[in-house]
């Protein structure tokens, strides 16, 4: 029989899960609570909104139970509505079941770390967030992890691919972010996600080892203006203005793949160069073979 992913809030990342796993030969339930967006992707599908009372008993049993659902906005009470209170119900719905999951996956992020001076980072770093949505999400991974659940918590760097240009337009204006002191940033591509996600969804399946959390980030943590004076080199623009992060998003820390990479998984997209390559084809742009080296 084919093994069945849940994937909860199927959104960009889900869906490009949701493809992965159907290459695979798995069957595929995505869960939303608009499935309009999901109609060509050729799983099926269950509109629904996992936060109303009652809603979480009529999921279907699955091996696998991905929660990859996004806060509706940025604020304390959405963030508390999904990445705590929606997590421990869905815990506590499964815990309840004949047939539990044979793994369930919640996607975190890296805004658990407080580390903002370049310090290095892993899965075993403290996890000291100040702000309110590193302090929630920490919360909610843990009640995953306290669980009876064979529980697994993946941190996402900062996320970019389709649809996810911000940097592009802004190198594409002129800005340009300081130079000194450096501002390491740390992304994935989309499609990373997703082909992390599968990765460790087979390891679970085939009985490989599991660890409980990974931090997920591409292989080159580079500076911020580095990753945007390429761009602007690639779009053939000069950089006229020095721009600050929002203070929310003001973090400088390197985040290390290594425990990622020992479990087997082979980045699609190992520096930014390669990955914005890709999406600067949305914008009319090649990007020289030359420039992919990062000499």
């Amino acid at each position: 029989m084919k093994k069945t992913s849940l994937i909860l809030g199927c959104g960009d990342v889900g869906s490009a899960l949701a493809r992965e796993l159907l290459k695979a030969g798995q069957h595929v339930i995505g869960v939303r609570r608009d499935v309009s967006r999901l109609a060509d992707l050729g799983i099926e599908t269950l509109a629904l909104d996992i936060t109303a009372e009652g809603a979480l008993a009529s999921l279907p049993d699955a091996d696998t139970v991905v929660h990859v659902l996004s806060a509706d906005r940025f604020d304390e009470e959405a963030y508390r509505a999904a990445y705590v209170d929606g997590i421990r119900a869905l815990v506590t719905e499964l815990e309840s079941r004949a047939n539990p999951p044979t793994r369930v996956l919640f996607v975190s992020s890296t805004s658990v770390y407080a580390q903002k001076d370049g310090e290095e980072v892993d899965e075993q770093s403290p996890t000291d967030a100040t702000s309110f949505s590193g302090q929630l999400m920490r919360e909610g991974e843990q009640a995953l992890l306290d669980s009876s659940l064979n529980g697994t918590v993946v941190r996402f760097s900062g996320i970019y691919g389709p649809g996810r240009d911000m940097l592009i337009r802004q190198a594409r204006d002129g800005r340009i972010a300081a130079s000194n002191p450096p501002l390491y940033s740390n992304r994935i591509h989309r499609d990373d996600c997703a082909g992390v996600l599968a990765h460790l969804i087979a390891l679970s399946l085939e009985g490989k080892p599991v660890e409980p959390i990974y931090l997920a980030t591409d292989c080159d943590g580079a500076p911020l203006h580095e990753v945007m004076a390429w761009l602007a080199r690639q779009l053939k623009v000069e950089s006229t203005e020095v721009i600050q992060s929002p203070l929310r998003r003001r973090s400088s820390k390197r985040c290390g793949n290594a425990l990622l990479l020992e479990s087997g998984y082979t980045f699609r997209y190992p520096t930014f160069r390669e990955g914005y390559a890709e999406v600067l084809k949305e914008h009319g742009v090649t990007v020289p073979k030359g420039e992919l080296s990062g000499r």
